[in-house]
């Protein structure tokens, strides 16, 4: 009987075989309450191009629609680098293609701009999405590479107008549990920018003695509790207590807080967890090491007159991008740079709170003629201490 229906169908007009086994409808996730709350669950968040409504409705109360980022300081990077048609350049940090589609919008089809980023699974995504909006191959590519790297470019594409560079973690990858970059939810203590390559953070602990963390959580964040923190990491080790995920890390942190008395525990247990996260990250992905050998590469790529635009969250990160600019200017490479840092609005800060530990650097490449003062005065002085 049944294959005499199927029969039947395939030999009726408009009706094509198969059509009986459809691809069954995918029902909506469902959750407790009115509201959902796990990150897997939030789909309309998740899908922003489709349900805009409610995108619009929570950043419209200062929030993040899960699973996105919202690009930080646009009209001041645009402003500055005053992007051209025809010009080619860098978006050393593609993540969810923000700046990247501000930056292709003003190049309106002519020149080229390369995106890189190191997180194979948040640049497919936005890959897809910005290709499924018109922009295409003959002005924008990405590539899965380190911006450590970002001389490979300029083999590539030759001197650079400008690069830009936006440097941290993207919300959408703290919004993902399974990618162990937040305190607040369940998950694997991972914490890396590429889930392929190199070791989780939970691994990374286990390699690493006393004083090893303590100076990680030090040098990379400021932790005061660097020491206390660190005994109770070895401590949990010693007793063979499970450091694998963000909870089990958080309850460590939070025994180390409390035992300090402080006048509010809630928010110094947050804010401690911040800072060892973020050190632990900072660790895990090398990225003072990987900023560094940006920092030495970028005056070399631009062409003369050529434009730099680096966004850091933290005072580490902001102390190397400072002290790049400053030498590089004293040696004539740089032209200018930014007399003093640049935060985002009150305005923007209130819309989205994630941009209030931004700071905007910038720095400009001198022409040939000025290099080549700058190279003549600095003979000059060497003749005159000689």
């Amino acid at each position: 009987m049944e294959e005499n229906r199927k029969e039947n169908i395939k030999n009726t007009p408009n009706v094509q075989a198969g059509d009986d086994m459809q691809t069954p409808h995918k029902r909506r996730v469902r959750y407790k309450g009115k509201y959902p709350r796990k990150f897997e669950e939030k789909y309309k968040e998740l899908q922003p191009e489709k349900y805009k409504e409610t995108a619009e409705h929570i950043i419209q109360k200062g929030n993040t629609p899960a699973g996105t980022h919202r690009p930080i300081c646009v009209e001041e990077i645009l402003s500055f680098l005053d992007v051209k048609p025809g010009q080619i350049g860098v978006d050393a940090t593609l993540g969810y293609g923000g700046h990247t589609q501000k930056i292709l919008d003003c190049l309106k089809g002519e020149g080229h701009l390369y995106s890189l980023d190191v997180d194979p699974i948040e640049s497919e995504k936005t890959k897809k999405r910005l290709r499924d909006q018109g922009y295409g191959e003959n002005v924008w590519d990405v590539c899965l590479m380190n911006f450590a790297n970002i001389a490979e470019i300029e083999k590539k594409a030759g001197k650079l107008d400008f690069v830009l560079a936006d440097l941290g973690v993207s919300s959408m990858q703290i919004d993902d549990p399974k990618r162990g970059f937040s305190f607040r939810e369940e998950g694997p203590l991972d914490l890396r920018l590429n889930p392929q390559a190199g070791v989780p953070a939970s691994e990374r602990l286990k390699e690493m003695d006393a004083e090893e963390i303590e100076g990680m959580l030090f040098e990379n964040s400021d932790e005061p509790l660097a020491k206390e923190l660190a005994r109770a990491i070895m401590s949990a080790k010693r007793k063979k207590q499970p450091i694998e995920t963000t909870s089990e890390l958080r309850e460590i942190v939070e025994q180390v807080v409390l035992r300090t008395k402080p006048e509010n525990p809630k928010e110094a247990v947050k804010k401690t967890c911040q800072r060892v996260f973020q050190a632990l990250r900072i660790d895990v992905n090398s990225e003072f090491e990987v900023l560094d050998s940006f920092l030495e590469a970028l005056p070399h790529i631009l062409k003369p007159g050529g434009k730099a635009a680096i966004l850091t969250f933290h005072s580490g990160e902001d102390r190397m991008v400072k002290k790049s600019f400053q030498y590089y200017a004293r040696e004539g490479i740089y032209s200018d740079i930014a007399k003093d840092v640049i935060r985002p609005s009150a305005k923007e800060c209130a819309s989205n709170p994630r941009a209030r530990s931004t700071k905007f650097r910038w720095a400009v490449r001198s022409d040939v003629q000025n290099m080549n003062k700058q190279a003549k005065r600095s003979k000059d002085q060497e003749r005159q201490l000689g």
